[in-house]
């Protein structure tokens, strides 16, 4: 097409160089950049851009066009209202986690110490902590783990730029570490029968570890059932997010594993069973 020099010129481009990108990978993409919010990207068609940023978006359309997913071509993705780095290797953030976070603040007291469990970018830990810290919950010790190199580095940048206070441990599952009130998790859960069912853009970009769960989705689960006593304080909570179809096997499993909790399902937004709660009767 001829120069570009307008966002509609650049979203025709965009079309144009990148047709197996969503829209919603576009928009959110050029949004960042531009420093638009989803409504002004969708008004400002005539906003004129200078060179520089025509530069940038075609760089970044370009990487869009190979495959590579927008969150990792910033270098960040937003969680409960916080910039959080990302980076190949770590699980993007996802909307949905949102609603873990919403549950266990809605239990979570003051001196309380609580473990985010796979903390993968370390989203879930900035999120209790900011919130925790609005609602007037204060005194929280907070621990983050996880098994990868490149999960413990980037969790770490994130507490540092988002200035919360966590100690940071390399563990499988819960093998290694401490005992706290609460323990809150967003573990691998997709079944491997799934993965042709699959968007390659998330096969293509996110760490294999972070996303599958098994052959039945619930290898985590099991292991975590085994585990959870030795790593809780009396009276102590966990909450855990879980794919929809795997509601069942996670009955079965917890009643027959710990039959001395209390266990609570809870539905997403969208109706669908996707959080569970455990309490020791201790």
């Amino acid at each position: 097409m001829s120069k570009i020099s307008t966002l509609k010129d650049l979203r025709i481009w965009s079309a144009e160089t990148a047709p197996q990108a969503s829209p919603e990978d576009i928009a959110f993409l050029l949004g960042e950049r531009l420093k638009l919010t989803p409504s002004e990207f969708q008004l400002k068609q005539d906003l004129e851009l200078t060179a520089a940023q025509v530069e940038q978006a075609q760089k970044d359309l370009k990487k869009l066009a190979k495959g590579i997913s927008p969150q990792y071509i910033l270098g960040y993705s937003w969680f409960y209202g916080y910039q959080i780095l990302v980076q190949r290797g770590v699980l993007i953030p996802r909307f949905e986690t949102e609603e873990l976070v919403n549950w266990a603040l809605e239990h979570l007291r003051t001196g309380q110490t609580v473990l985010d469990l796979g903390t993968g970018s370390g989203c879930i830990t900035v999120a209790l902590a900011k919130e925790a810290e609005k609602k007037g919950i204060k005194d929280l010790t907070l621990y983050a783990s996880d098994v990868t190199d490149a999960a413990l580095r980037t969790s770490e940048e994130n507490f540092l730029r988002q200035q919360v206070d966590v100690i940071v441990r390399k563990a499988n599952v819960l093998i290694g570490l401490a005992k706290f009130d609460v323990i809150v998790s967003n573990p691998p859960y997709i079944k491997e029968s799934e993965k042709d069912i699959m968007d390659q853009n998330v096969l293509q970009n996110e760490p294999e570890e972070a996303l599958f769960g098994g052959k039945d989705g619930i290898k985590f689960y099991e292991k975590f059932a085994q585990q959870v006593r030795a790593h809780l304080n009396p009276g102590g909570e966990f909450f855990l997010e879980f794919g929809f179809s795997e509601k069942r096997q996670l009955e079965e499993l917890f009643a027959e594993q710990l039959p001395d909790f209390t266990i609570e399902f809870k539905n997403d937004l969208a109706g669908k069973p996707r959080m569970v709660r455990g309490k020791w009767n201790k």
